[in-house]
This record gives structure tokens, C-alpha cells and sequence, in this order.
């Protein structure tokens, strides 16, 4: 296929509940240097740029969250940095893009990437993802999987043929989606070899997928395709009456679990994480002997092992292991490592008692 065809689509309007004290509302995970230098946001630009330009990408995002994309992404034309007027889960998102870029070009073939996930290899990923594309040209609506470097409970998985699902395999039917199990159920699929995870990157032809959308989510097709074309006088003024009439809905439900010519390709193992919670940061940061791993001022350690610590000042560890310690000037989190995905229950609660200003 051409690379004239290739683009983008971004999703960046998550808040990253997971991630306080360090993300807010105005400043959420994907804007935040909390796997690199730069934002998870510009790691994923910086990825996609290296298979198509920034002309053919698009991002999708809140309005809370626009202007910082906007500081952030010089090379991405502004025009092409949309916000919801609603969040309206996936499918209305990706369906949204679709359109956008087959008015663009009628022949396109798009990528959707999450915003918030970090990648180790990034030449694998660009090996993968070309064969991704490359699926995607042949009218299949395909799914990146991941070869599950251990039996996570926190990720949905692909189902692939019972035999043959390899990185030199190509493009193989899916046979099921599943849910995140529980650990028994994960350790039988990652024992089995042929479940992966779901990585949440799609390729297919814009208007493959917009076909798909209007035969499943017929409703939802109809307001997105009620909005005038992007550039429009009544572009903005038709994306805050229809889109928020969409339904809210995954494209995995929406759509995907739905559709015969769904294919899978399997990913060279590109060191792929969402970032899902503090634990993964700590995965993903360098580490002292003691397996500290630390992005603070300065840490002083005394017989303390396996914590992660974030912060602007010095802080000290005397005697205990596997925390996450983050410290920002109007909030301290302190808890172990392994429950570091309840901190989004922690927000639920402080959105119940109304403190507005520490979310």
C-alpha cells in the first residue's frame, strides 16, 4: 500500500485516575512524562511519525485537555486536534476519526493508537504495525495482539487459531474477544499460546470501519454522519449537538465482537505496556541495586527495597519495601505497590466528598 495512505488516529481524552496525585484533571497521564522525558502523548506521536507525517494525523481529545495538546504537539496541525463536546467511550470516538480522515481521502487506511501507552522497541513497532496496515488494506478490520509476558488479570485477551498464531503468520481470524479473567483463567490462556492481549490498536479502512459502525451501531452512524465536514462553517457547531447523542459505547462491544472480517496480527515483542496503574511506571523505570526506582529529588534508603518514589523534594525510606510514594505540593500517596490500582477508587471517593480541587 501506499504510505500516502497511511494515517492516524490518537485517542487522548482518558484522565488517568490511576495516576494521582501526579494527574488531574487538566493535566492527565497522557500529558505527563511519567515513562520517559517527554509526555506519553509525544512518544506516541514521535512513533506514529515514523510511519506517516503529521499532515495525516488526527487526535481526538477533551476540551479541558485541548490547549495542552496543543502546547505540546507543535507539529500536528491545530485544526486536526478535536475535542468531544462529551466523552462517548470509543466506538463514537473512533468513528468520529473515521470520518474525518475518509473525507480526507476516500481511500485511507487508518491506525488507532491509545495515547497513554509506552513501547520499549521502537523499531519493532514499526515492523508490526506496517504489517498491521498492510492487513488493514485488504478490507479487514484488524487488532494488534500482545504475547503475554505473564498471566495479567488486568487486560482483556485475543483469541487466535488453536495453531499457527506467530509473528511470521500474518493476519489470522480472531476468534473471540475476552474479558479480563481472573488469575486461574489468565494463567490457562498464557499456557495455552494462542491468547493474547488486547493491545487496543486497530487498522482498518476508514470507510471498512464506517461501513461496520452503520450496520452495528446504526444510530450512532447517523449523528456522526449528521456532522458537517471538518473546516466547515458548522463543523463545530453540528460536533456539540450530534455527538453527544451518540451511544457510549467500547468499539469492542460496539462493534468489533460483532464483525466477521475481524483478523488479528501478532506483535514482535515491542516492550509494550498501557500504563495502567503505578506498578507498571515502576516496571518501566530504571532501578537501584534495592530495586528502588525513583524519579524525586533525592532518595536516602536504609534497608528498603522495591519502592517507587516520585517527588520534588528529598525523601527518605527507612525499613520497608514495595511501596509507591508520590509527592506533589498539595497531596502525598502512599501505598503498596500490588494495590496501586485502587488509587482510582481513591478518586471516586474524593469526587463523592467533593474535593474538587485535589482532582
Amino acid at each position: 500500500m501506499k504510505s500516502s495512505q497511511m494515517y492516524a488516529l490518537i485517542m487522548a481524552g482518558g484522565r488517568g485516575t490511576r495516576f494521582w496525585p501526579r494527574s488531574r484533571k487538566s493535566h492527565p497521564k497522557q500529558v505527563l512524562p511519567i515513562a520517559g522525558e517527554q509526555s506519553l502523548v509525544q512518544q506516541t506521536v514521535e512513533r506514529v511519525a515514523k510511519l506517516t507525517t503529521h499532515e495525516r494525523i488526527f487526535i481526538i481529545t477533551s476540551a479541558t485537555l485541548r490547549p495542552e495538546l496543543l502546547r505540546q504537539l507543535p507539529g500536528v496541525p491545530k485544526e486536526q486536534i478535536i475535542a468531544e463536546p462529551l466523552p462517548r467511550n470509543t466506538a463514537p470516538c473512533i468513528g468520529l476519526g473515521a470520518q474525518l480522515i475518509r473525507q480526507r481521502d476516500p481511500d485511507a487506511v487508518m491506525g488507532v493508537f491509545p495515547a497513554d501507552h509506552a513501547v520499549t522497541n521502537s523499531a519493532k513497532f514499526v515492523s508490526t504495525v506496517r504489517r498491521a496496515y498492510k492487513a488493514a488494506s485488504a478490507d479487514q478490520l484488524v487488532v494488534v495482539g500482545i504475547p503475554p509476558r505473564w498471566a495479567e488479570t488486568g487486560y482483556g485477551y485475543l483469541e487466535f487459531p488453536r495453531r499457527g498464531a506467530t509473528v511470521a503468520a500474518g493476519a489470522m481470524p480472531i476468534s473471540s474477544f475476552r474479558e479480563k479473567p481472573d488469575a486461574a483463567t489468565a494463567q490457562m490462556y498464557v499456557q495455552a499460546g494462542n491468547y493474547f492481549w488486547n493491545s487496543g490498536m486497530f487498522f482498518w479502512k476508514a470507510e471498512v470501519f464506517l461501513d461496520a459502525l452503520n450496520a452495528h451501531l446504526p444510530y450512532t452512524s447517523l449523528q456522526l454522519e449528521s456532522i458537517s465536514p471538518l473546516g466547515s462553517k458548522g463543523f463545530d457547531r453540528d460536533l456539540a449537538e450530534y455527538f453527544p447523542l451518540c451511544e457510549n459505547i467500547s468499539v469492542d462491544y460496539g462493534v468489533m465482537e460483532k464483525t466477521e472480517n475481524v483478523a488479528g496480527v501478532v506483535a514482535d515483542d515491542f516492550g509494550w505496556s498501557d500504563v495502567g496503574s503505578w506498578q507498571a511506571v515502576y516496571e518501566l523505570t530504571d532501578k537501584d541495586k534495592a530495586g528502588n526506582a525513583v524519579r524525586a529529588a533525592r532518595l536516602l534508603t536504609i534497608d528498603s527495597k522495591g519502592n517507587y518514589v516520585d517527588g520534588g523534594k528529598t525523601i527518605a525510606l527507612v525499613g520497608v519495601a514495595d511501596l509507591v510514594v508520590v509527592d506533589t505540593p498539595d497531596a502525598l500517596l502512599i501505598t503498596r505497590r500490588s494495590l496501586s490500582h485502587r488509587v482510582g477508587d481513591l478518586v471516586k471517593q474524593m469526587e463523592n466528598l467533593g474535593l474538587d480541587e485535589l482532582l
